[in-house]
C-alpha cells in the first residue's frame, strides 16, 4: 500500500518538468515579448488541468510581485514626502515662472511676426532663385538647339542645303540627345526627315534645271571650246606656214607674191582675232553654274544616297546623249547645221569632262569612254550618211574643216579620235568626186567658151602674161617679131590653170589630217591623176564626139592635148614644191596626164579620120554618074574636083599636128576615097554600065591619083599615097585595055600585072557591063564584031566564075 502511494520517479519526472515550463511561460510574460500566443499555446495545449495549475502559479507569482513592490515603496517613502514638500514650495515661484515665460512667450511672438514674413518672402525668393536657376540651366541647354534649328531654318530659306545637313547631323547627334524630354525637341526630331526629304527633293529638281541647262547651253560651250580649238590651231598652222620658206617655192611670181601677201595678212589678222579673244576667254563654268550637280551630289552623298544619284546622274544623261546625237534630216544643207551638230557634242563631252574632274565617283573614265564610245560610232554613221547628200564640194571641205576641229578639240580633252580621221578618208574620196564633178564643169566651160584658134599676142607683155599662166617654151616662136601666134588656143593655160586651182582644192582637203609629207604628196598625186584620167579625159572626149566640132577644131585639140602632154612634168614639179616630196622618192607616184592626153590625141586623130571619110561620103553622094554613057565627057567630074579641093584645103591646115597624123590622115582619106569609088562601081543596085562610063571614072581616078602624086601632106616616100588607089587603077586597066587574056594567064602569080584584081569584083562588073551591051545592042547578034565580043564576055565570065567557085572551094 505504501508503495503504491509513493509516486514513482517519472511522474516525479514530468511533474517537475511541467513546473518548469510554467515558470518559462511566466518569464515570457513578463518580459512582454510578444505575441503570447505560442506561450500560452503551451500551456493550454498540455494537460486538462494545466490552466488551473497555470493560473495558481501566476497568482502566485503576482503576489510575490507585490510583496517586493510593497517593499520598494516602503524603502522610498520619506524621500517620495520629501520631494513633495519641495514640490509644493517651489509652486509659487513656478507660477510666477509661468507668468513671466507667458509674458516673454507673448512679447517673442509678436516680435517673430515680422521676422517670420521676412523669412518667408526670403524662403520664396530661394525658391524662384532655384527655379530660376534650374530654368537657366535648362535654357542653356535648349539654346543652342533653339540656335541651330534656326540655323537649319535660315539655311534651308537660302537653299544652303549641304550646311543644313551637316547641321541636322549635329542637332540628333549632340544637341537634340541633351533635351530630348521636352516636347519640342520631338516636334523637331520628327521633322528632322521631312526637311532631309525636302532637300532631296529641292536638290533633284535642281539638277533637273541643271540638267535642262547644260542641255540648252551644249551649243554654246561647244561653240566657246571649238573656237578657242581653231583658234589655237590657225595661230600655229599660220605661224608654221609664215615661217616656213620653202611652202609654195618655185611656183611663178605672180603666184608666189599674191601667197606671200595673203600669208602676211593672214598673220596679221590673226595676232589681231587672238589679241581679242584673249582678253576673254571662256570655259564652261563660265557658261553654266555646275554647283546644283555638286550640291546635289554632296545632299545624295551624306543621306547614303550616293549611289541613287549616280545612277539617276548617268541615266538621264545618255538620254540626253542620245538627243544630242540625233541629227536633224536637213543638217547636210548647210555648213551651219553640222556645226551646231558638232558644237552640241563638243559641249555635252565638255560637260562630262569637267564633271569628271570635279567631281569623285560621279562619273568615271570607264564611264565616259563607254558614252564616247557609243556615241563616236553614231556620230560616224550619221556622217557617213548625211556627207553623202553633199554635192558642193565647199561645203563638203568646211565639214572636213569642221571634223578636224571637232576631233582635236575633244582629242584635248582625252577623248580618242582616230576613227574620225579615218571616216576623213572615207569623206576625201567623197570629196574628190564633189571635186571632179565640180571640175568637170568648168572643163565644160572652158571648152565651150574657146574659139579653138591659135593664141594671138601683140606684144612682150601679153606674151609674157600668157607664159606666166602655162609653162610653154620655143625657140623658134622667140625669133620671130610682134605680133605673132601661140599654137595652142586658150583653153590649154586654163585648163592648166584649173588643174593647178584643183591640186590647191584638194591640198586644202589633206591639211589638218595628221598625216606625213609623203602620204599627203601621194594623196595630191592620186586626185590629180583621177582629175586627168577620168575627169578631163572624158570631157575631151565628149568634146571630140560633138558634133559642132569641125575638122578645124580637132586639129586645134591635138595641138592643145600635146602642150599639155608637155606640162604634166611642170604639174610634178608643182606638187612636189608645195609638198617638199623629191619626185626621185620610191613611193612617189606618177601622173598619167601623158596617156591621158595621148588618149584624146588619138581619139580626136580617129575622129578626124572619121570627119573627113564622113565629108568623102557627102561628097560621094552628090555624084551622078550616068552609067549608061556611050562616051566620057573627056573631064573630070564636078563632085570630085570639089572633093580634092576640100582635101587641099584641110590637109594644108595639118600643117601644125604631129607629121604622123596628117600623113595617117591622108592616106586614110585617100583609101576611105578609093573604097568608096569602088563600092559605087559594085553597088548591087547599079544594074548595068558602060564602057562610056567606066571611062569616065577613070578619069575621076586618075585626078585622085594625080592628088595622091601632088604630096598633099609632106613625108610620103615613093607612090606610097597613090598605092591606096592601086585596086582600082588596076582594075580599070583591065577593063580599059580588055586585057582578060593576060589577067587570066597570070592569075595568082606573084608578078600578075593584075595581081590586086579580084575575080569576083572583075566578075560582079563584067556581068554589069554584059548586060548593059545587051540591052544597048538589039542587032548586036547581027555583027560579026559584036558577036565575037559577047562571046568573049561570055567566055571570061565562065572563067571568072570558076575561079571565083574554085576559091570559095578552097576557103
Amino acid at each position: 500500500m505504501a508503495r503504491k502511494s509513493r509516486p514513482n520517479m517519472s511522474e516525479m519526472y514530468l511533474e517537475e518538468n511541467k513546473d518548469q515550463i510554467y515558470e518559462n511561460a511566466l518569464a515570457e510574460i513578463e518580459s512582454f515579448e510578444l505575441p503570447l500566443g505560442t506561450t500560452l499555446r503551451s500551456v493550454y495545449d498540455d494537460q486538462p488541468n494545466a490552466h488551473q495549475r497555470f493560473m495558481e502559479k501566476l497568482d502566485a507569482c503576482i503576489r510575490n510581485h507585490d510583496r517586493e513592490i510593497e517593499k520598494m515603496c516602503n524603502f522610498h517613502h520619506q524621500g517620495f514626502v520629501d520631494a513633495i514638500t519641495e514640490l509644493l514650495k517651489v509652486r509659487a515661484d513656478a507660477e510666477k515662472l509661468k507668468v513671466q515665460v507667458t509674458d516673454t512667450n507673448r512679447r517673442l511672438q509678436d516680435a517673430g511676426k515680422e521676422v517670420i514674413a521676412q523669412t518667408e518672402e526670403i524662403i520664396r525668393c530661394r525658391v524662384q532663385q532655384r527655379n530660376i536657376t534650374t530654368v537657366v540651366e535648362k535654357l542653356q541647354l535648349c539654346l543652342p538647339v533653339l540656335e541651330m534649328y534656326s540655323k537649319l531654318k535660315e539655311q534651308m530659306k537660302v537653299k544652303r542645303y549641304y550646311s543644313a545637313l551637316k547641321t541636322m547631323e549635329q542637332l540628333e547627334n549632340l544637341y537634340l540627345p541633351r533635351v530630348s524630354q521636352y516636347r519640342f525637341c520631338q516636334i523637331m526630331i520628327e521633322n528632322l526627315p521631312k526637311l532631309r526629304e525636302e532637300i532631296k527633293e529641292i536638290s533633284m529638281s535642281d539638277l533637273k534645271d541643271f540638267l535642262e541647262s547644260i542641255r540648252k547651253h551644249s551649243d554654246r560651250i561647244g561653240e566657246t571650246a571649238m573656237k578657242q580649238a581653231q583658234q589655237q590651231k590657225t595661230f600655229s598652222i599660220t605661224l608654221q606656214k609664215h615661217n616656213n620658206v620653202n611652202y609654195g617655192r618655185n611656183m611663178h611670181l605672180g603666184r608666189s607674191r599674191i601667197l606671200e601677201s595673203k600669208n602676211e595678212m593672214t598673220l596679221k589678222r590673226t595676232f589681231e582675232e587672238d589679241d581679242e579673244h584673249d582678253e576673254e576667254v571662256l570655259t564652261a563654268q563660265d557658261l553654266v553654274d555646275f554647283s546644283p550637280v555638286y550640291r546635289c551630289l554632296h545632299i545624295y552623298s551624306v543621306l547614303g544616297d550616293g549611289e541613287i544619284f549616280e545612277n539617276y546622274y548617268r541615266k538621264q544623261r545618255r538620254k540626253q546623249a542620245r538627243l544630242v546625237l540625233q541629227p536633224q534630216s536637213s543638217m547636210h544643207e548647210t555648213v551651219e547645221g553640222y556645226r551646231r551638230y558638232f558644237s552640241q557634242i563638243v559641249g555635252f563631252f565638255v560637260v562630262e569632262d569637267h564633271i569628271l574632274h570635279v567631281t569623285q565617283g560621279l562619273v568615271t573614265r570607264t564611264y565616259t569612254d563607254e558614252l564616247w564610245n557609243m556615241a563616236l560610232s553614231k556620230i560616224i554613221a550619221v556622217l557617213r550618211t548625211h556627207s553623202s547628200y553633199c554635192n558642193d564640194p565647199d561645203l563638203v571641205l568646211e565639214l572636213k574643216n569642221l571634223i578636224v576641229v571637232f576631233a582635236d578639240t575633244l582629242q584635248g580633252y582625252g577623248f580618242p579620235v582616230n576613227r574620225l580621221f579615218d571616216l576623213l578618208f572615207e569623206i576625201r574620196d567623197q570629196y574628190n568626186e564633189t571635186l571632179l564633178k565640180k571640175w568637170s564643169g568648168l572643163f565644160r566651160d572652158i571648152f565651150e567658151a574657146d574659139n579653138y584658134s591659135p593664141i594671138p599676142v601683140a606684144n612682150e607683155e601679153e606674151y609674157k602674161i600668157v607664159i606666166s599662166k602655162f609653162p610653154f617654151q620655143d625657140s623658134e616662136l622667140d625669133k620671130q617679131s610682134f605680133p605673132k601666134k601661140l599654137p595652142m588656143s586658150q583653153s590649154v593655160p586654163q585648163i592648166y590653170i584649173q588643174v593647178k586651182e584643183f591640186i590647191y582644192a584638194s591640198l586644202k582637203f589633206s591639211e589638218s589630217l595628221h598625216r606625213s609629207s609623203t602620204e599627203i604628196d601621194d594623196m595630191l598625186r592620186k586626185s590629180t591623176n583621177l582629175l586627168l584620167t577620168r575627169t578631163l579625159s572624158s570631157c575631151l572626149q565628149n568634146l571630140i564626139k560633138k558634133p559642132h566640132i569641125g575638122l578645124t577644131e580637132l586639129v586645134q585639140i591635138i595641138i592643145n592635148t600635146t602642150h599639155l602632154e608637155l606640162a604634166c612634168k611642170y604639174l610634178e614639179d608643182f606638187i612636189s614644191n608645195i609638198t617638199n616630196i623629191s619626185q626621185v622618192t620610191v613611193h612617189t607616184a606618177r601622173l598619167y596626164g601623158l596617156s591621158t592626153f595621148k588618149d584624146a590625141r588619138h581619139a580626136a586623130e580617129g575622129e578626124i579620120y572619121t570627119k573627113l571619110n564622113q565629108k568623102i561620103d557627102e561628097f560621094i553622094q552628090i555624084a551622078d554618074y550616068d552609067w549608061t554613057m556611050s562616051e566620057s565627057d573627056g573631064r573630070a567630074s564636078g563632085y570630085l574636083m570639089d572633093l580634092i579641093n576640100f582635101l587641099r584645103s584641110t590637109f594644108q591646115v595639118f600643117t601644125h599636128l604631129p607629121g604622123k597624123v596628117a600623113q595617117t590622115a591622108c592616106m586614110s582619106a585617100c583609101q576611105h576615097l578609093s573604097t568608096s569609088l569602088m563600092q559605087m562601081l559594085l553597088d548591087a543596085e547599079l544594074k548595068q554600065i558602060s564602057m562610056g562610063a567606066i571611062q569616065q571614072f577613070n578619069l575621076d581616078v586618075i585626078q585622085c591619083e594625080l592628088f595622091a602624086s601632088s604630096e598633099p601632106v609632106p613625108g610620103f616616100q615613093g607612090d606610097t599615097l597613090q598605092l591606096a588607089f592601086i585596086d582600082l587603077r588596076q582594075l580599070l586597066d583591065l577593063f580599059m585595055v580588055w586585057d582578060w587574056s593576060t589577067y587570066l594567064a597570070d592569075y595568082g602569080q606573084a608578078t600578075s600585072k593584075y595581081l590586086r584584081v579580084n575575080p569576083s569584083t572583075a566578075l560582079t562588073l563584067l556581068e554589069k557591063m554584059r548586060d548593059s551591051s545587051k540591052k544597048n545592042n538589039i542587032f548586036a547578034q547581027f555583027r560579026k564584031n559584036d558577036r565575037d565580043k559577047q562571046k568573049l564576055i561570055e567566055t571570061v565570065v565562065k572563067q571568072l566564075r570558076s575561079l571565083v567557085n574554085g576559091m570559095s572551094q578552097h576557103t
